[in-house]
């Protein structure tokens, strides 16, 4: 009777395990360059630095789990840290894991998320920018799109027969103040002001077999303290993008417009961003090519940035690679070719070039 009764509590044991299976996976990325910049501050001199914020691409550690429900649920987790390799400290204001931290659960209809997560207008450009968090990059145009994350958020991302519904809302989006190119010091989760640091944004992606387009929506509410001038719940800081890639081949072009309205900005609140890009695989190299444009309306300021890079694979995860950015400046607008690191920009309608060679590799 007892070794029945053991042998029923075992099988029951060894269903339950079988039916909750989970799973976690470390990953990560190392990547390290050293580049050059001419034209740094009022002395036009040269600029040589190890960057400790991106590479070809920013290095990272991460832990992602997955745990099997049954009925086609399960849940999951994601804990990702940006680190600075030049000098082996953290990136994101020092946060732990300051690159996403959140806890989830999905089944067929979509994933819902708590924590600090993506916001969709990083999710909706991802595919038509090619260069993408590059040491030169459209980032340097606009800081946010390689930061566009959020705290305290909750999102929902369900992909139906190639059309990708996406959304986040964040009770209070970031309060970190430095060491963080998207820091924004916004105080967060408030009880006197509801709208004080909130953030939502919206995404609609249809994707073809060979091509496919986004659109996304993104808002930043301000608060007391917040960097950019957003010091007031009632300013908003605004980004809507258009954006779109097609597969010829191996060959990727992409493309894209954003238009953005910022409260905090009294003297130059709208500016349009344009892109398009090209990526062309021959053998182990890549090569990518992208040209950015940002302006703003009735100002004479902009920036046009070129960058070409070019990456040889030693393996599936080793690369080598190099990086040219070119950015001309018009009017008083000192936009820097980099955006690898802090610091290192141009004096008002000065031009710059920056250069940059590194070693990449994925675990």
């Amino acid at each position: 009777m007892w070794k029945r009764t053991a042998a029923a509590i075992a099988l029951v044991c060894l269903g339950t395990l079988a039916h909750a299976q989970s799973s976690v996976q470390i990953y990560g990325v190392l990547d390290t360059a050293v580049e050059y910049m001419n034209h740094v501050g009022e002395s036009r001199s040269g600029l040589t630095r190890m960057p400790g914020l991106t590479g070809s691409v920013p290095s990272l550690l991460g832990f992602r789990g997955r745990e099997d429900l049954g009925g086609g649920l399960s849940a999951g987790f994601t804990l990702e840290m940006g680190i600075a390799p030049d000098s082996g400290g953290l990136n994101q204001g020092g946060r732990g894991f300051g690159r996403q931290s959140f806890v989830s659960v999905q089944n067929a209809w979509g994933a819902l998320g708590l924590g600090r997560q993506y916001t969709m207008l990083f999710w909706s450009s991802l595919d038509a920018d090619v260069i993408g968090p590059n040491m030169h990059s459209m980032s340097g145009l606009d800081s946010y799109l390689a930061n566009a994350r959020a705290d305290n958020a909750i999102s929902y991302k369900g992909t139906f027969s190639g059309v990708t519904l996406g959304a986040s809302y964040s009770f209070g989006r970031d309060t970190v103040d430095a060491g963080n190119p998207g820091g924004t010091n916004c105080p967060g989760e408030s009880s006197t002001d509801a709208k004080a640091c909130r953030e939502w944004s919206a995404m609609l992606k249809y994707d073809a077999a060979a091509w496919g387009v986004a659109l996304a929506y993104d808002e930043l509410r301000g608060g007391p303290g917040a960097f950019a001038g957003l010091d007031s719940s009632d300013k908003r800081d605004k980004r809507a993008m258009l954006s779109g890639y097609a597969l010829l081949g191996g060959t990727k072009i992409g493309a894209g417009y954003m238009r953005r309205k910022n409260d905090g900005d009294q003297t130059e609140p709208r500016s349009k961003l344009w892109f398009v890009g090209l990526s062309y695989p021959v053998g182990q190299w890549t090569f990518d090519a992208q040209y950015n444009l940002l302006s703003y309306q009735g100002s004479a300021d902009k920036g046009q940035l070129v960058v070409l890079r070019s990456i040889y694979k030693l393996s599936k995860r080793t690369a080598v690679y190099g990086s040219l950015g070119y950015i001309k400046n018009s009017g008083n607008a000192a936009f820097g070719a980099s955006n690898a690191q802090a610091g290192g920009t141009p004096m008002p309608g000065v031009n710059q070039t920056g250069f940059g060679m590194g070693l990449s590799h994925r675990f």
